[in-house]
């Protein structure tokens, strides 16, 4: 492509001499923990604990959801408010802890927030900020700050749910791999978000904002996008954005025929490392279960510019390295390390992450309060035994009983949320799609991904109503309050009683638009 103009961004910062001798002794330690047998992580550690006691300290540790250090408090992330362009940096609850999401919520309450900073805990301060415009990308916008809520190690946090045109980025940073040095990186991302579009990265890319070259990228790429052909089932994969290409083997395309993908896993951990000469590796694994499957261990890519690379350093998320922005995924928590970690270092964060309770019970159950698990049954004569449930995206009443597959009984339950567009109503999310709500378009109902717009807040939001006929409850859609949640046909719709469309016929509307909240199906 012809060149275009370099970007100019707005310098970081002076770090203060504080945080610049905290980081020179950082490096310091973890070139003497290099120089001997590591020490074995304390009980209790956490991700960039166990990296530093292998000797490959992390050099940029991002979360929204929790700390990556067991000493960490500080700020995880940093938002926004719409009302007033006040910002406020949201930290864990306690040091090494979970987030403090209540924090958040009551910050941005009445209002809408974005999220403006992602916060390094690590002794770098690698802070991540909005990025900006790009070789292939118009300047990205701030995620939404609550379009990903979720229950970890049972606390209800959030997590970064990004859209096409979102991304974060730092191209001034410190202590991480250039020129081919050694490094490591893990993500936490979800299946179930995902695209074929370029390019859901995080890691290392140009500091420019520009496609520089071959090798001038070592990050994790996640999504369905297959650049070197063939890639077998159908994704998503983990795979190796070196720029230029998005790499499972050497040869580029996939040298694994087990390889198919994660397929709609709600949490998944994604991996690489390159030790920025001769060889990269790539693992996944469910972050809630098990642990790292290898997809690929061996040489640098064959063709030329990848042996060694060529890394320049900046940090990228949610974007390709030259701002390529029509990606759509989910981040939870990543590190990047300097030098490669061990093989039992990468297990050991492995068996954190699944310890750290990804996607758990809310901890309530079968009421219409925020955070609390429910089925929604329908009370028509017909359907008593019918549940509202997503398939194939769209939203549907079938029958589900305790027999059902452990697939049906997680697509009919929703996770009760405050109204995305008015606090008193009420959202559901998908219990087994993070992020995902009921949203109605074109009077039909679907599954779809927040994407933050004042448009699919006010599609998603409904407001409890004493049953129709009699018990239950209805749902009033938020921006059609004459229109209910209602099933016709074993299809959900906003329907009026009476009206041109087939789903507002009179006949059994009151029954139709009400429903037995219930206890959820999913354990």
């Amino acid at each position: 492509m012809a060149p275009r103009p370099p970007l100019r961004l707005r310098p970081h910062a002076l770090r203060s001499a504080a945080l610049s001798l905290l980081a020179v002794c950082a490096t310091l330690a973890g070139l003497l923990l290099g120089a001997g047998a590591p020490p074995a992580a304390a009980a209790g550690s956490l991700p960039c604990d166990v990296y530093g006691a292998a000797g490959t300290p992390c050099v940029a540790a991002h979360s929204l959801v929790r700390a990556l250090y067991s000493s960490y408090d500080g700020p995880l992330y940093q938002v926004r408010r719409a009302s007033d362009g006040a910002t406020r940096n949201i930290g864990p609850l306690t040091a090494g802890g979970y987030a403090d999401a209540a924090a958040q919520d009551s910050f941005c309450s009445g209002t809408t927030c974005v999220i403006t900073e992602i916060h390094d805990q690590s002794p770098r301060h690698n802070d991540l900020t909005v990025e900006g415009a790009g070789g292939a990308g118009a300047a990205n916008v701030a995620a939404p700050a609550d379009a990903l809520p979720v229950t970890v190690g049972g606390h209800q946090v959030y997590g970064l749910e990004i859209s096409a045109g979102m991304g974060y980025r730092d191209n001034t940073t410190s202590g991480v791999a250039v020129n081919g040095q050694a490094e490591g990186m893990y993500m936490v991302t979800s299946g179930t978000h995902v695209n074929g579009r370029c390019c859901f990265d995080y890691g290392n890319a140009e500091t420019n904002n520009m496609d520089t070259g071959n090798g001038h990228m070592d990050a994790i790429n996640f999504g369905t996008e297959c650049w070197f052909a063939p890639c077998y089932g159908k994704g998503p994969w983990v795979q190796a954005d070196l720029e230029n290409g998005l790499f499972q083997s050497d040869a580029g395309y996939s040298r694994n025929t087990a390889n198919t993908g994660t397929g709609p896993v709600p949490f998944v951990t994604a991996l690489l490392k390159n030790n920025g000469q001769n060889h990269f590796a790539l693992k996944y694994g469910n972050a809630q279960s098990g642990g790292l499957t290898t997809t690929y261990s061996g040489g640098e890519p064959t063709r030329s510019g990848y042996s060694p690379m060529h890394q320049e350093g900046a940090i990228v998320l949610g974007t390709g390295g030259d701002n390529s922005n029509g990606s759509i995924g989910s981040f939870f928590e990543g590190v990047m390390t300097s030098g490669i970690p061990t093989d039992a270092a990468d297990d050991a964060v492995q068996a954190n992450i699944v310890s750290a309770g990804y996607g758990g019970p809310t901890g309530t159950t079968g009421t219409l309060n925020p955070g609390s698990e429910i089925s929604l049954r329908a009370t028509t004569s017909c359907c008593t035994g019918d549940y509202v449930r997503h398939q194939n995206d769209a939203a549907v009443i079938s029958p589900v009983t305790s027999g059902s597959s452990a697939l049906d009984r997680n697509d009919a339950t929703w996770i009760v949320r405050r109204g995305l567009a008015d606090g008193s109503c009420v959202s559901f999310e998908s219990r087994n799609y993070p992020g995902d709500f009921l949203r109605h378009f074109d009077f039909k109902l679907s599954r779809q991904p927040m994407d933050g717009t004042a448009q699919f807040r006010a599609d998603a939001t409904f407001c409890p109503q004493s049953g129709k006929n009699g018990s239950g409850t209805s749902f009033a859609s938020y921006n059609y309050p004459t229109r209910y949640l209602r099933h016709y046909d074993y299809n959900v719709y906003i329907a009026s009683d009476g009206g041109s469309n087939a789903w507002d016929s009179t006949a059994s509307w009151a029954a139709d638009v009400t429903w037995a909240v219930s206890s959820p199906w999913a354990p």
